[in-house]
């Protein structure tokens, strides 16, 4: 069975300019019919990854009262804690233990480790992934997808181990099937050329993306997208737009066993009912095809390409998508 899950990135800037608090945010969550919540304790709850036990009693109690599911705890490792060295692998390793722990202590039973976390934190953490019950699962998102070879790495070691408790938290950004237009309007609003996004629109209508254009050329631009560049501000939009990439579903085939999530990123829930850049429906098939038994989560990304004086669209955004979730879902599972 499909279910519904929020993630509280979506409500950041909510949470951030103080609109909105913890408490408030979780029962909206609920009143938009998710069935889970899906936390960033970096961003909610002060002091994490040890936080005072009034924040832990704080999430539980309303967890309790609201009903929904602790489903995923989104967890960083931030290896770049020293400006003279990386972090060793105990530290590293000790660092995520402590992260289990306030998992298991806030009702999670699922951590999504942040793309590129190393496949040798997996065997060292399994014993407290068991005592815990508390799964780790990286996230495969765009730009740092299969093509990638720390994504890989672990999915080899991930394979090896075949634990329950080690899977693969998948980002929608990797099914994209048109540039978010969101993304362009903002872009062009701060000075990027036009002509760069028409030339993205072009490879999206092909059927491929940036991403697949520069493994192609071995990261060297394309005469049609230097041609298109006009302006300085180009050179410094064009390397942030290979992360929207259009794989075909199928790539998950031999995968969906070990998927333990997924964030469904959203950009711009249209008024018609789907989102512009994503075929939701379309994936909740094949998904259900698959018998994927687990929760999809609303992920709204469209927060940072808010045009200058317009209103923010969180809320707006978060309900729009749960209510077409909640239809699509209907008409396939029944």
């Amino acid at each position: 069975m499909i279910k519904t899950c929020v993630s509280l990135y979506s409500l950041q800037d909510e949470y951030l300019n103080h609109r909105m608090d913890l408490e408030q945010i979780l029962r909206y969550v609920k009143e938009c019919g998710a069935q889970g919540v899906e936390l960033l304790p970096d961003q909610m709850l002060h002091g994490t990854p040890n936080p005072p036990q009034e924040q832990i009693d704080l999430w539980n109690r309303l967890i309790a009262e609201t009903g929904l599911t602790p489903v995923c705890d989104d967890v960083f490792l931030n290896t770049n804690l020293y400006k003279n060295r990386t972090l060793t692998h105990r530290e590293c390793i000790d660092l995520l233990i402590d992260e289990i722990k306030l998992a298991h202590k806030l009702g999670f039973h699922l951590i999504r480790l942040v793309s590129m976390v190393p496949w040798w934190v997996q065997e060292p953490l399994l014993p407290y992934c068991e005592k815990y019950d508390v799964a780790i699962a990286v996230e495969v998102h765009a730009g740092m997808a299969f093509d990638v070879q720390a994504t890989n790495d672990f999915i080899k070691e991930m394979k090896r181990l075949n634990s329950r408790y080690i899977g693969l938290v998948i980002d929608t950004g990797i099914f994209c099937r048109r540039m978010p237009r969101v993304v362009r309007n903002y872009e062009v609003s701060v000075g990027t050329s036009p002509e760069v996004f028409d030339y993205m629109d072009s490879l999206f209508a092909q059927g491929t993306d940036f991403h697949q254009v520069l493994l192609k050329t071995g990261y060297q631009y394309p005469d049609e997208l230097k041609a298109a560049m006009k302006c300085e501000h180009d050179k410094l939009s064009v390397p942030l737009l290979d992360g929207y990439e259009n794989y075909p579903f199928e790539v998950l085939d031999d995968l969906i066993p070990y998927i333990k999530h997924f964030h469904l990123k959203t950009f711009e829930m249209t008024e018609e009912g789907p989102e512009y850049s994503m075929d939701y429906k379309a994936l909740l098939e094949y998904l259900h095809s698959k018998n994927y038994d687990g929760y999809v989560s609303t992920e709204y990304e469209g927060n940072r390409f808010t045009l200058a004086g317009q209103p923010m669209q969180e809320k707006k955004q978060v309900a729009m998508q749960q209510a077409y979730l909640k239809k699509c879902l209907q008409e396939i599972q029944g």
